[in-house]
């Protein structure tokens, strides 16, 4: 294996536990404002027309780890081990906290996508530790058996840890969310807006500061981690994507599978992975770290380019039809 592929595993980042903290809450306060949204009328739009929702839940927790464990296979030469778990772990992930903002701007289907939000937090709750525990070991035996020359540590994580923190940040915010909004759709009304805007603005200053803080270790890791996180990317959009085409789904339903299973909650795997109950700094894990925090900047730029690219090509479309 490559020696800076390695070293890449040695990189602490500058992330201390009042950073994680503030992580934490960010993460939290997010969830509620996505919440706010989510009313109960969209879990009973589900179970009258679930199709589209089983697909998209599907896409997220069944589909997107297995492929993802693919990738890590064809690709093992330019991963270490911990790249490759931090791969894993963003695949098992439910899907990201602006994933409603892009389908919005993608003209996609926006009640499915809230209704997908909903229901993959809750079941992220469940499935994140599940998926991550068997995909991680397999890809872990899988890198043993192939690198015998070299010493790969076997995955030992505490995965009742890891429910308690998925709840904690993901399902309490959800169930707070729309029990408020529930109680009081008035206020709700008023304030929700002004909330997922702060949340959204809250969490890209996180970005930002940790970013400039470890900017020496970017500068060294963008090389090896640009190109997985692009193919690891464009691989979950496009298979969000044909599994909408594969069963026949609307145009906007498609869009809002791809958007979905592509745009993940990386936010989510840097608290876990900064958890010394979940994962002991004895571990190494700066290729986790440094896959995470890069998916976190580039979903953001991939969901924006192909909200862009998708009604640029309806403007198009519109504009030849007024002309003829």
């Amino acid at each position: 294996m490559h020696d800076s592929l390695e070293a890449l595993d040695h990189i602490r980042l500058n992330f201390s536990q009042g950073s994680l903290l503030t992580l934490n809450f960010a993460l939290a306060f997010i969830m509620f404002g996505v919440a706010l949204e989510i009313k109960i009328e969209h879990f009973k739009k589900i179970i009258n027309n679930p199709k589209s929702a089983i697909i998209g839940f599907g896409s997220q927790f069944l589909a997107l780890p297995f492929v993802t464990f693919l990738l890590v296979i064809v690709f093992q030469k330019y991963l270490s081990p911990t790249m490759a778990l931090g791969m894993i772990l963003v695949a098992a992930c439910p899907g990201g906290n602006i994933s409603n903002f892009i389908s919005s701007l993608s003209k996609a289907n926006v009640a499915l996508s809230v209704s997908l939000t909903a229901i993959a937090t809750i079941g992220a709750v469940f499935l994140t530790p599940l998926n991550f525990a068997l995909w991680g070991k397999l890809a872990i035996n899988f890198y043993a058996h192939a690198n015998a020359d070299t010493l790969v540590r076997p995955l030992e994580i505490d995965t009742i840890q890891m429910f308690q923190t998925v709840f904690i940040i993901l399902g309490l915010p959800l169930i707070t969310g729309i029990a408020f909004n529930t109680k009081f759709p008035v206020l709700t009304e008023k304030i929700v807006r002004t909330v997922k805007r702060l949340s959204i603005l809250i969490f890209a200053a996180i970005v930002v500061i940790a970013l400039v803080k470890n900017f020496d270790h970017f500068k060294m890791a963008i090389q090896f981690i640009f190109i997985i996180v692009l193919i690891h990317n464009a691989v979950a959009l496009g298979t969000g994507y044909s599994l909408g085409l594969l069963f026949k789904r609307p145009r906007p339903d498609r869009r809002t599978l791809a958007i979905e299973t592509g745009i993940q909650n990386s936010g989510l795997a840097l608290v876990l992975i900064f958890n010394p109950k979940i994962f002991p700094p004895e571990m190494e894990l700066g290729g986790m770290a440094v896959i995470a925090a890069w998916w976190g900047i580039w979903h953001i730029i991939s969901g924006l380019a192909i909200a862009g690219m998708w009604t640029g090509f309806n403007f198009g479309l519109r504009k030849k039809k007024a002309e003829i």
